[in-house]
């Protein structure tokens, strides 16, 4: 396993032109063309935090939690393989690819060197599937799991869709590709209080401009199809049973009383296996991208359960 700057890596944590700091890009080698991009955003102090994105989307989903994070904590955001700067292999769209992923970024960031590091999980959507998937694998390693909106439900149960009817249905308007402008204005009217440079640059890296002036998902056909089938697999009851490190979930608006059941009887299952409750929190006015509406939040709880951890080692 290697891990590289991309092509255009730039001097480490450069400023941008409005100030902030930005993150310096990495590539881990898993295997022979295989390789999975990282953003670090550097920071200090354990246990560090690995960020996880949703489906079709990248890892600069995660900048507005990842700029306070990082106040705190060593924090690291991933591209999934197929999203984002990581390649697409046609394989590993499963459970064991994905956490092979998480587990090389883990390992190539620094977030896991030394044999008693551990680190805190956090995913967004199938990024939460993945992350708690990878939870499981870590054991011990694992300091906490945060599930921000997705990763205690099954797709089919929620949805009400077969996985076919789901991949049928993931197709944009075409009025809202017919331009980077209509895209990043549909974007932007999802809350307008909320779109700032962060989140135009989170929604240009998950679409790809074409010569015609239209723009096309960034997201490889296969690899979406393979992690959207890799998501119906999921069951949750069994891998959140399975994780010892404290849970906490994060849930927006979506149809919030067949997922409060749901999240309660993951939740009961935990405790059944001898492990503690899921921590929930509820944000009945916000939609799915909680990292967008509700960073401080989000941010809260990912930092509460790094401090768990800290405390028991103090």
């Amino acid at each position: 396993m290697v891990t590289l700057p991309p092509p255009d890596h730039a001097p480490r944590r450069r400023a941008s032109e409005s100030g902030a700091t930005e993150p310096d890009g990495f590539i881990v080698e898993v295997a022979p063309g295989d390789r999975i991009h990282f953003l670090d955003w550097g920071g200090q102090g354990r246990p560090g935090i690995l960020l996880i994105h949703g489906l079709s989307n990248t890892s600069w989903s995660w900048a507005p939690v990842a700029r306070r994070v990082r106040l705190a904590r060593q924090v690291v955001a991933m591209d999934l393989r197929g999203h984002g700067l990581s390649d697409a292999p046609t394989e590993g769209y499963d459970a064991p690819g994905f956490v092979a992923d998480v587990v090389a970024v883990a390992e190539g960031s620094g977030l896991l060197t030394a044999p008693d590091d551990r680190l805190v999980l956090a995913g967004h959507g199938f990024g939460a599937v993945v992350a708690a998937w990878a939870a499981v694998e870590l054991r011990e390693r694992c300091a906490g799991l945060v599930l921000v909106d997705g990763g205690w439900e099954s797709i089919e149960a929620s949805s009400g869709l077969d996985v076919e009817e789901f991949l049928r249905n993931l197709d944009e308007p075409p009025e809202v590709l017919r331009s980077m402008a209509a895209f990043l204005a549909d974007r932007e009217g999802f809350d307008p209080a909320t779109w700032d440079a962060d989140q135009e640059r989170a929604a240009r890296a998950t679409v790809v401009e074409t010569h015609a002036g239209k723009v096309v998902p960034a997201t490889r056909p296969h690899a979406l199809e393979g992690s959207v089938r890799a998501m119906f697999e999921y069951h949750p009851g069994l891998v959140l049973a399975g994780i010892r490190a404290p849970v906490v979930a994060l849930v927006a608006a979506d149809d919030p009383g067949e997922r409060a059941r749901a999240l309660t009887a993951v939740s009961a299952r935990r405790i059944a296996a001898g492990g503690t409750a899921v921590v929930a929190s509820s944000f009945p006015h916000d939609g799915h991208n909680l990292m967008r509406y509700r960073p401080d939040a989000v941010t809260a709880a990912i930092l509460s359960i790094a401090g768990q951890e800290r405390g028991e080692r103090e």
